[in-house]
């Protein structure tokens, strides 16, 4: 039986990997898990999974949730400590780092130097320390399985082929809400027309970076660092079925691609269950069913963010921090109403543009660039509303 700590139980990829556990009481154990605000769902997963350890990010709601429990027998901890304590869990095997943002960090970290695996669906870890990370990783010879399911596909479609022998990672894209609207109409997109995903059910975050394709350009960079492939081998398709998660194309022609309905408990499941497979509860593909498989480049001036993504990965490895942090911050801005859906790129670009790029030596150089970012991000944020 694996033992498993959950970073971020309370978010989309969190629940979800919970009703793979429950699917699988004899294969998977939660020792450990951490929550955000979300209190109520975090007693009952808390009731029902029984782990040993819980976190919360803010360590005044304790008391609330001790109320919420009454009298459950767990451990309760909070702040920063605390999410590295349910990582580093004595008797954790694996841990699902689900966290949003760069907040996912340094728990992640913990995880890796205590030697426990890490099922990664924090992408902004790879994104803003990538060469940091795959080095702990090779040191305390721990493995990395990626849960996005872009990349999941790739890891998938790579598995027993030569890396020497890859001419491309094709990555593809649902393109969003917004890939068929009229770009003078952009200029009016409300909150909830960008929390409209056509395919996936996701957070609100994930949500917004999917509408303006920012998720898309944090993927390129993931996948970097995941697959050890330069920028010039990594492209985006936009396929807007969202049935093939990614491909792989190979020095003889060949194209090796992953095809599944839009569920992430699928690549959850495979991350989990590396090497073997088990049941996913996801619906089982039917091609009959389909009407039609299309593709496309993605247009730039549409999803400028995808393009501010590529830019971040050509230069020194501080800018990738730096872009992410503003994204952070713009998309937040959005979120609240304090500026429009166009200006997160223009946030996220002006951020960029005010930063000299710089090497990265340590996690706390990156924590440095991430807070650098989010302070100038706000102050262009604040300008924009006045």
């Amino acid at each position: 039986m694996k033992q498993i700590a959950i970073l971020g139980s309370t978010g989309s990829i969190g629940v979800s990997t919970l009703e793979i556990v429950a699917a699988h009481p004899d294969k998977f154990r939660v020792v450990s898990l951490s929550a955000g605000k979300n209190l109520e769902l975090c007693a009952r997963q808390v009731r029902q999974f029984r782990p040993k350890l819980v976190a919360l990010a803010d360590p005044t709601d304790i008391p609330r949730l001790r109320d919420l429990l009454d009298g459950q027998d767990v451990e309760l901890v909070g702040g920063l400590d605390g999410l590295c304590a349910v990582a580093t869990a004595d008797g954790v095997q694996m841990v699902v780092a689900a966290i949003v943002g760069a907040a996912g960090l340094v728990p992640t970290a913990a995880a890796i130097r205590a030697g426990k695996d890490v099922a990664l669906a924090n992408k902004e870890t790879l994104v803003t320390a990538g060469h940091l990370f795959m080095e702990l990783v090779a040191k305390h010879q721990v493995k990395l399985y990626p849960v996005d399911s872009e990349h999941s596909a790739v890891f998938q479609s790579i598995e027993g082929h030569r890396n020497q022998d890859i001419t491309k990672i094709i990555l593809t894209a649902s393109g969003g809400p917004f890939r068929e609207t009229p770009l003078e109409k952009l200029k009016a997109v409300t909150v909830q027309d960008a929390l409209n995903h056509p395919n996936w059910n996701m957070g609100r975050k994930i949500t917004i970076d999917s509408a303006t394709m920012m998720n898309k350009g944090l993927e390129v960079i993931e996948a970097r660092w995941l697959f050890d492939a330069p920028a010039e081998k990594i492209s985006v398709n936009i396929h807007p079925q969202s049935i093939i998660h990614s491909m792989v194309e190979y020095i003889d022609g060949c194209v090796i691609a992953q095809l599944g309905m839009p569920d992430m408990k699928a690549p959850i499941a495979y991350a989990l269950s590396y090497p073997e497979r088990v049941s996913s509860g996801v619906k089982p593909l039917d091609l009959t069913e389909l009407t039609g498989l299309t593709f496309y480049k993605p247009d730039l001036e549409r999803f400028p963010c995808l393009g501010l993504a590529y830019r971040a990965l050509g230069e020194d490895e501080s800018m990738p921090a730096v872009m992410n942090a503003a994204n952070e911050i713009a998309v937040e801005a959005f979120l609240e109403g304090r500026i429009r859906f166009l200006q997160i790129a223009r946030v996220i670009e002006q951020t960029m543009d005010s930063h000299q790029a710089h090497r990265l030596a340590s996690i706390d150089e990156v924590l440095a660039a991430d807070q650098w970012g989010r302070e100038t991000a706000r102050t262009i944020c604040a300008a924009l509303t006045r």
